[in-house]
């Protein structure tokens, strides 16, 4: 059954970020593919139609900065 496996580069050695469920010496196989973004990892949940670049500019665009949470009401 395969298993999905966060690692940190380190010196050129792949290690995980956490224990895994392997047995000692147990070989396996492995694919290596980079991280996403979270904009690459939520592209099309909203049924957003521009391109993944426009989505970032939007998304970082500082007037529209959401850690900052709601501005003021409009009343």
């Amino acid at each position: 059954m395969p298993i999905t496996v966060e690692t940190v580069c380190e010196g050129g050695v792949l290690k995980p970020v956490g224990p895994l469920p392997l047995k000692e010496h147990e070989r396996v196989e492995v694919a290596v593919r980079p991280k996403a973004s979270w904009v690459e990892e939520t592209y099309g949940l909203l049924g957003w139609s521009g391109g993944p670049e426009e989505l970032r500019r939007l998304a970082l665009h500082p007037e529209l900065d959401l850690e900052e949470g709601p501005g003021p009401s409009p009343t």
